[in-house]
């Protein structure tokens, strides 16, 4: 059974927020963010309270980077793909002309599609590029589904 809470957000995230809603399912985001934040505080306490050795403490980190970095590469290419799914063919067809991440990176016409990732706190510059990465995975998988249709 589901239940229902109340949050309290800074008002510019609220803003920030409501400008975005239509893109997120912000209840599925919140389950997924306090399910993880939930498993990793179990896990440390788990790890804590265990004797590891450094080799296993080494491949438990390699296990965490991949996650880390899956999680933006796939959250980019989910976007990408929103994003393709209401572009205008000709913003499409420029975005898809772009081929690498550096190029799609630093384009002024497609900055603000990156512009909420680029600017949270404590993102590295490759947390980014693996976003953008993502996020040219997303929309070169909705061309090829689409492109022999029209």
């Amino acid at each position: 059974m589901a239940r229902k809470i109340t949050l309290s957000i800074p008002d510019l995230l609220h803003e920030k927020m409501e400008e975005w809603r239509q893109s997120f399912n912000l209840s599925k985001m919140f389950q997924d963010a306090l399910a993880e934040a939930i498993l990793k505080k179990e896990e440390f306490q788990r790890r804590f309270q265990e004797d590891t050795s450094m080799s296993e403490t080494i491949e438990r980190l390699r296990r965490e980077k991949r996650v880390s970095e899956g999680n933006f590469l796939e959250n980019g290419r989910i976007e990408g793909f929103q994003w393709a799914k209401s572009a205008h063919y000709d913003d499409l067809m420029y975005a898809l002309a772009l081929e690498s991440v550096t190029a799609l990176a630093n384009d002024e016409r497609l900055a603000p599609c990156f512009a909420p990732i680029s600017e949270r706190d404590q993102l590295t510059d490759k947390h980014v590029r693996l976003f953008i990465q993502g996020w040219q995975r997303g929309i070169t998988e909705f061309w090829n589904e689409i492109k022999e249709k029209l």
